[in-house]
């Protein structure tokens, strides 16, 4: 953002010397890339009276002139009444007229950042010709190369011409990216405002800035409709109608402002958009009616603000053609686009020489898709800028009636009424904050009344009430809505180079120790045992994702900006982040593998939380085991789920947590616990349950997700609540192994096919903990088995551990046990051990 002090100090009062100033900005609001001295690239150029203008006597186009310069240069050639001869070829060269002298020894402005070209006295077709009459080009001020400048006839010879027209100035480049939270900042007066404030000086807007000028327009709008088909991304769209113009250069004054920072004169009218643009940071656009007109081929134009239409195109301002995709803001005339919204005009409705008639287009868009419309098409543009730091629509009515009026005043005419497409604008924000709460912050003592008359000096209304600082943000501050935003903003005023080089105070006791990343620890100390390996993913997912895995995505929180559009969506459940990584891996080679994240997910409908505005963030514990389907083919046996539940039971063993495994009954399901259990198979899929309490689900994707995700068959997976797991862990207690050797005995019952295995497992569960202290004893599944000629029962097979601390125990002691559980099976289930 390029800073002219000449320029800002037409609207504050500051008494400080440009040194000061430069160091001020540097630590008060941003880093300063470059300064530039520009009064020293027209130093030495003055003013001067063409007194005596014949034709050369050896060339037909060009002029021997004889001019006055009021004797102010040194080192120069005179001739008769101390005037000065130069050779001029420019047409519009006349005797009488004031123009722009560049003595020998100078350097012409615009070739200084090319290849400098120092003037020297030169014969011209045997004529010395001292120096040159400067055109607007040469002066670097404008693009006009077809005659010299011509300066206003109260011009006096003499004169430095960077003094008539500000430049002598001082120009301060600051990191544009500095600025990005503000922007305000991105005009003159935002700057000016912001320098008073820390200058501790009270700043005034321009009138016209602070309320809507009044034109005493008769005329309604009758030449133009307008209609805005977007009204979510673009909540303003002004546009106004000014007939019977004159477009001409702009008045030299405008062209110097234009110049200090770095845009080039184009016509008195696009140099008012610019000139707005720069001194308020609202961009604006001027099309010509006429042509817009001739577009609809009617008599009354329009301008649509929509969408693109499929493989629509349009030809820039600056020529260049883009085809033009889903995320632009198209402005458009009734049959084809003419402008890129937020962006660049196009070239069909651009204003020109020719132009009598115009519409002054003056809108707000959103920022976010004017940054993707400018790096899709790659257009960086001074609106682009602008845009994209979120523009308050409600300075546009202001901004509007301020350009009408300025070209009223210079180019004549006749101005319609305006016409104002508006969605809902923003309400006023008033934020209030105790000074407490500020000096805390920023290690200060100041008082609540020099608090306020610092956010007074830069245009806040505030009230104080003994230590509470009341504030009403003015419009133009799209950044300020929370107490911590008025913290830094008094912190910048009162300058951050004036806090407090002091730390906090902070007592030497040890910090608390944080009980989620210790459990978190823990569980990642035994799933590495078990052989799983832990990977992170992105917290954000896609809305194909949500798809593939059935889960809806009306129920998650969709990003504004996202970095890609793979990332759009705060994701319910750690497992489908996992799923997706399961065939990339088996593609690179691993054939068999854990994968588990720990991690929060985001929720909606948070109605009971005291916070219900913002998403319930759970953390939870997620796992996929997965076999290549080769691999699975020639070494495992049996489902999937068996084979995760090994991880289940080995984790939840470790934490000290006694758990059971339910079926899930439909009607007890939540509408968080539906999103979850989306991609799990009903079927092959349990409850993990603690006492009354469901902790979370074990069980096998569906088939449709196998084939969306091409996940091996032998797949299985696991998502518990971590914060559940925490309460219900407990410290594990030593278990003396035991010095006498364990047997193995492998047991078959045969049982009813409505009897689970989870019933049976239970039973025999509960029998096998009758047994005294002196026993160590495990049981794990085998095998679950039909007969293809036997469908009313099934076979299920354990495998019983078993030792004594005591002694060696004996085969005829196992084959009493497993008898005694024989008989409760057959008891309570009319099971048989075969």
């Amino acid at each position: 953002m390029k800073v002219s002090v000449n320029w800002i100090k037409e609207y504050t009062n500051i008494s400080i010397t440009n040194d000061e100033l430069i160091k001020k900005i540097g630590s008060q609001l941003g880093e300063i890339e470059e300064v530039i001295e520009l009064g020293e690239l027209y130093n030495g150029i003055y003013i001067v009276n063409v007194v005596e203008c014949s034709p050369h006597p050896q060339a037909d186009k060009l002029s021997l002139c004889k001019i006055d310069d009021g004797g102010k240069s040194t080192n120069v050639q005179r001739i008769e009444n101390g005037l000065i001869q130069v050779v001029c070829g420019a047409p519009n060269v006349k005797q009488g007229m004031k123009a722009v002298w560049l003595p020998p020894g100078t350097t012409i402005p615009a070739t200084v950042n090319k290849e400098p070209l120092i003037l020297e006295p030169k014969e011209i077709r045997g004529v010395i010709s001292n120096g040159m009459l400067a055109s607007p080009k040469e002066l670097g001020i404008s693009d006009d190369h077809n005659g010299i400048f011509e300066m206003p006839e109260t011009s006096i010879p003499g004169q430095l011409f960077s003094e008539i027209f500000g430049l002598n100035d001082t120009i301060i480049d600051i990191e544009n990216k500095m600025l990005t939270h503000r922007p305000d900042l991105f005009g003159q007066i935002g700057i000016a405002r912001e320098i008073a404030g820390i200058n501790i000086s009270a700043f005034k807007s321009p009138d016209w800035y602070l309320k809507t000028k009044d034109l005493n327009l008769t005329k309604g709008s009758t030449s133009l409709e307008v209609k805005n088909e977007i009204p979510d991304l673009v909540t303003r769209f002004m546009a106004q109608v000014i007939t019977g113009i004159q477009v001409k250069p702009s008045s030299p004054k405008i062209q110097s402002y234009l110049n200090r920072v770095g845009i080039r004169s184009i016509n008195n009218i696009v140099d008012f958009t610019n000139y707005l643009m720069m001194l308020s940071a609202q961009p604006l656009h001027a099309y010509d009616l006429d042509k817009l007109k001739k577009l609809d081929g009617g008599e009354k134009a329009s301008i649509i603000v929509r969408k693109p239409h499929e493989n629509e195109e349009l030809v820039l301002l600056n020529t260049k053609s883009i085809k033009l995709n889903e995320n632009d803001i198209v402005i458009a005339s009734g049959t084809k686009a003419i402008g890129l919204g937020g962006v660049m005009g196009g070239a069909d409705v651009e204003v020109d020489t020719t132009t009598k008639n115009i519409v002054i287009e003056c809108a707000n868009f959103d920022m976010y898709s004017i940054r993707r419309t400018s790096m899709d098409h790659g257009i960086f543009s001074d609106a682009v800028t602008r845009f994209n730091k979120g523009q308050s629509p409600l300075q546009n009515d202001k901004i509007l009636a301020e350009i009408v009026s300025e070209i009223l005043e210079d180019a004549g005419g006749e101005a319609e009424a305006p016409i104002d497409m508006q969605s809902v604008l923003p309400q006023p924000v008033v934020v209030s904050v105790k000074t407490e709460f500020i000096n805390k912050r920023l290690g200060l003592k100041i008082d609540g009344e020099r608090m306020a008359n610092m956010l007074k000096n830069v245009e806040f209304e505030v009230e104080l009430y003994g230590s509470e600082l009341k504030i009403r943000v003015p419009f133009w501050r799209t950044d300020i809505h929370i107490a911590e935003d008025v913290v830094e903003e008094i912190g910048r005023l009162y300058g951050y180079d004036n806090l407090v080089l002091e730390l906090p105070k902070r007592p030497i006791k040890a910090a608390t120790k944080n009980e989620i990343i210790s459990f978190k620890s823990n569980i990642r100390d035994i799933l590495v045992k078990a052989g799983a390996n832990e990977v992170l993913t992105y917290n954000f997912v896609g809305d194909q994702l949500f798809t593939k895995v059935g889960q809806d995505k009306n129920l998650a929180y969709q990003i504004a900006n996202p970095l890609n559009p793979d990332l759009q969506y705060y994701r319910t459940s750690l497992l489908p982040s996992l799923l997706e990584k399961v065939h990339p891996n088996i593609k690179a080679g691993f054939e068999e593998f854990c994968l588990y994240e720990i991690n929060k997910v985001h929720l909606k409908n948070n109605k009971d939380r005291l916070e219900p505005e913002l998403p319930a963030e759970p953390y939870r514990l997620a796992m996929v085991f997965a076999v290549d389907d080769k691999r699975a083919k020639s070494d495992y046996a049996g489902a999937p789920y068996y084979q995760v539940r090994y991880y289940l039971d080995y984790l939840l063993y470790a934490l000290g947590i006694n758990y059971e495994l339910k079926p899930i009954e439909q009607e007890q399901i939540t509408d968080e616990a539906k999103q979850l259990l989306k991609p799990f198979e009903p079927i092959r899929t349990g409850n993990v349950v603690v006492g009354d309490e469901i902790i979370g689900y074990v069980g096998e994707p569906t088939s449709a997700i196998r084939t969306a995700l091409k996940l091996p068959k032998f797949s299985a997976m696991i998502e518990l609540d971590l914060i559940t797991l925490i309460n219900h862990s407990k410290e594990m207690n030593y278990s003396k192994i035991s010095n006498f050797p364990f047997l193995e005995q492998d047991v078959c019952f045969k049982l009813p096919v409505n009897v689970t295995y989870l019933e049976l497992y239970s039973l025999l569960e509960v029998e096998l903990s009758k047994l005294d202290q002196n026993f160590h004893v495990l049981l794990t599944p085998l095998d679950i088995f039909q007969k293809d000629d036997d469908k009313a029962n099934k076979q299920i097979t354990y495998r019983l551990h078993i030792s004594s601390y005591e002694k060696t125990l004996k085969t005829s002691e196992i084959n009493e046990l497993i008898i005694s559980l024989g008989v409760v099976a057959r008891d309570r289930f009319g099971a048989e051990i075969i």
